[in-house]
């Protein structure tokens, strides 16, 4: 268990939605702490609840009723313009779909996120989104457009997005999902190396290999936490990926 302080505390969080004359109990009484530096997958199938926890995370969502504390700032006591803010400031998102911006270059995706901070000029956002590329091996991809880029590149451009705000966390939301295995893992070598750096991960996904590589796996069942259970011999993705079969990613 993490010694560190919690950079998300969650307590007895529900969250209903109302479908048509019925009630739905996507989330039931929801409780955990994520300590800072954590890495931590969260599991469960369809319908599970993990979305609506993933969203209620991202400050895309409120819940119903129980708190919910990020970076001990209560969230739910926030306006939609103060949860955008620290949704900008305090979370770095990774999606499935990379959610890059179509004809844009690398490194202008990458200043997005900084463009709503007045405060940045423009030349100290480009040099942090090109020192953020730097980070995830881009440094000769920076003027390069979605386009010519393979899955593996887009995904590591929208790492770069989530880490250019010197976020609180990174959420990952099925990070790997539309990647081979080897880009998969180097993708995943990748997070543990910024985990091991000192970032907080949130990892959400449906595949229970992940959980292996991730320091604490939380596991969602009808809207209820059924497992919370801490990985004592974390796999290394760095050896997983130095065994695969073939050649680098393709450039």
């Amino acid at each position: 268990m993490s010694n560190k302080p919690a950079i998300i505390n969650i307590s007895d969080l529900c969250r209903n939605f109302i479908v048509g004359e019925e009630t739905v109990h996507a989330l039931r009484n929801v409780s955990f702490s994520i300590g800072e530096g954590e890495f931590v997958t969260i599991m469960g199938k369809s319908g599970s609840g993990k979305s609506t926890l993933l969203n209620i995370i991202g400050c895309l969502d409120t819940p119903t009723s129980g708190t919910y504390l990020l970076d001990g700032i209560s969230v739910q006591k926030m306006n939609k313009d103060q949860r955008a803010k620290i949704r900008n400031t305090k979370i770095g998102f990774v999606f499935q779909s990379y959610n890059l911006l179509p004809n844009t270059t690398a490194v202008e995706n990458v200043e997005l996120p900084l463009i709503y901070n007045p405060d940045i000029p423009a030349v100290i956002r480009r040099q942090k989104a090109i020192d953020a590329l730097k980070r995830v091996d881009l440094a000769d991809r920076l003027f390069h457009k979605s386009n010519q880029m393979s899955g593996g590149q887009m995904q590591r451009v929208a790492i770069a997005r989530a880490l250019v705000n010197d976020p609180a966390v990174i959420l990952a939301d099925e990070a790997t999902g539309n990647l081979d295995t080897r880009t998969s893992f180097s993708i995943l070598r990748l997070l543990q190396q910024l985990n091991k750096e000192g970032r907080t991960i949130i990892f959400v996904t449906h595949n229970d290999d992940i959980a292996r590589y991730s320091i604490r796996n939380i596991v969602l069942k009808d809207g209820r936490i059924v497992d919370d259970t801490y990985n004592h011999h974390v796999l290394s993705a760095s050896e997983a990926y130095d065994k695969l079969p073939g050649e680098e990613e393709v450039d």
